[in-house]
């Protein structure tokens, strides 16, 4: 078997990836990426010598047809993962048609081209984000509705409703995941765990938005390759499934929490102006995955949380360099003026 995984020096693609040397190995992978500011090959070193002939790395935009081409010409492909995607709220906030461009005529053109080829499952990596806001009770399931309420999510609506798309017109054997938000190593460091313990071990500020009690859901991020690897396998085409850790924490004491860890003041914690349309409060219901796949969450998040904050203490050179440079300019845009003094 033959994978394509598109955004594979991402920080879930990359996860995944090494996830499958380790337990599938005989599996082939062909890794697409563009290798945009969160794309890093770094997240991948050593491992394209451990994976041999079984892997390839391509540098290329999914929403390109002519690339597309050449990748099949070169590899005949079983399967597509589409993990590539712009992911970040704040940035689509920012520049929205960017988001368009890469999630929705990304995996249009990606859609296509699988059509074309025949190939035999279709992964389109989703998000609980596409379901809007939560209140305080209840959790999403595969069947509630879609309300995104940032650019962001609404392009990844936009995308599994084409990919749900062609499967009814076309037959393309799509399936869809969405997953609650994912922790542990190698993830960028605008994101809220990475981005709190590098700025803690910097002793540098803390920024979180409005009052912090916007509630997530954590998982980590081997728990959810576990369940892509089987709903990839196993999972019925033209369906969803949500995958969810069942682990929901407010923001602001993810931020204690890792203070806590590091030996850190909450004093570092700054308030900040919040953002625009900030959802409330997601929660996944992973009754379907674990109903009709086997599957459920394994890792323990007490011990997830404590190896990750490790693995970023003892990692500081790769999230050092990320945090330079075109980054910091970005960062102080985001954060700089919101900080309250």
């Amino acid at each position: 078997m033959k994978i394509l995984v598109t955004g594979g020096a991402g920080f879930i693609g990359s996860n995944f990836i090494r996830f499958l040397f380790r337990e599938r190995p005989e599996i082939g992978v062909i890794n697409l990426d563009r290798l945009t500011y969160a794309g890093n090959l770094e997240n991948l070193e050593g491992w394209e010598e451990l994976a041999g002939t079984n892997y390839r790395f391509v540098r290329g935009d999914i929403a390109d047809p002519k690339i597309l081409e050449e990748v099949w010409a070169a590899n005949p492909i079983d399967a597509v993962i589409n993990f590539a995607a712009e992911s970040h709220v704040d940035r689509s906030i920012e520049s929205a048609g960017d988001f368009i461009r890469t999630n929705v005529t990304g995996t249009l053109a990606l859609l296509e081209a699988a059509r074309k080829h025949g190939v035999k499952r279709f992964l389109q990596i989703s998000t609980d984000e596409v379901y809007g806001s939560l209140g305080p009770t209840g959790k999403f399931v595969e069947t509630s509705p879609l309300s995104p309420r940032s650019p962001y999510s609404a392009s990844k609506a936009g995308a599994d409703l084409l990919g749900l798309a062609f499967f009814e017109t076309y037959q393309l054997p799509v399936l869809i995941t969405r997953c609650s938000n994912n922790y542990g190593p190698y993830q960028f460091p605008e994101k809220l765990i990475p981005l709190m313990i590098s700025n803690a071990l910097e002793d540098k500020p803390l920024p979180v938005y409005g009052d912090g009690l916007q509630v997530r859901d954590w998982i980590h991020v081997e728990d959810h390759c576990r369940a892509l690897l089987l709903v990839l396998e196993k999972g019925t085409p033209g369906e969803v499934y949500n995958v969810g850790g069942g682990n929901e924490w407010p923001n602001i004491e993810i931020v204690k929490l890792i203070l806590g860890a590091l030996g850190k003041p909450d004093s570092l914690i700054k308030y900040v102006a919040d953002r625009p349309g900030h959802d409330r409060r997601y929660a996944i219901d992973f009754t379907r995955i674990e109903r009709e796949l086997g599957w459920r969450p394994r890792v323990d998040f007490a011990k997830g949380i404590k190896e990750t904050i490790d693995w970023y203490v003892k990692n500081k050179s790769w999230w050092g360099r990320i945090k330079s440079g075109e980054y910091q300019k970005y960062y102080e845009k985001m954060y700089g003026w919101r900080i309250k003094k």
